[in-house]
């Protein structure tokens, strides 16, 4: 097997440095594998305080010849969902707020980038007959890709785990809500 690239190392080795907060869980997982030469991917899984999971797959990808969509030969893939309470996904403003916790996680973190896309998509669904859970849920799936400028990718990995903090309703970290108490 051919040695990863310096620059994908580099790139793979300043994610792993990312520490998520306490009531997330983030580990390595088997990343893609025909969407680029190389690839790395994290997995994250939270609950935020009204008991709302939310689960979320940040992927790097690296092609050295690069990809003329791409602007440059590295690429992060980012996919979130989580469960919304009826009344939110119901908010015609949802998809709008949804991207902006993206662009507002990227522009906090310091990450730099280009060519930023993606969709925000709202889900419903109704349970019949013998299927088990609850009779309607109600979810939010942001799907986004970006390059960054460069191999530090820190700030990105930071973004990510803002991202999934914000869609979970996590707080600022050391912010507690009213009516919840830290154990």
């Amino acid at each position: 097997m051919t040695q990863a690239p310096d620059l994908f190392r580099k790139a793979v080795a300043a994610l792993q440095t990312v520490r998520p907060r306490p009531e997330m869980t983030l580990e390595a997982v088997r990343a893609p594998q025909r969407l680029a030469p190389w690839a790395y991917a994290l997995s994250c899984e939270t609950t935020g305080p009204a008991d709302v999971p939310a689960s979320g797959r940040l992927v790097l990808l690296h092609d050295p010849e690069g990809q003329e969509a791409w602007h440059g030969v590295l690429r992060m893939v980012v996919f979130v969902r989580a469960e919304l309470d009826r009344e939110l996904a119901t908010d015609p403003f949802l998809p709008t707020v949804g991207w902006s916790w993206l662009t507002d996680a990227l522009e906090h973190s310091g990450a730099t980038w280009t060519a930023l896309g993606g969709t925000v998509t709202e889900t419903s669904s109704a349970r019949f007959g013998e299927i088990s859970g609850p009779a309607r849920t109600d979810d939010l799936e942001l799907r986004a890709s970006w390059t960054p400028l460069d191999e530090h990718l820190e700030p990105h990995g930071e973004a990510f785990l803002q991202l999934m903090s914000s869609v979970a309703g996590l707080p600022p970290v050391g912010v507690t809500l009213f009516g919840h108490r830290q154990a």
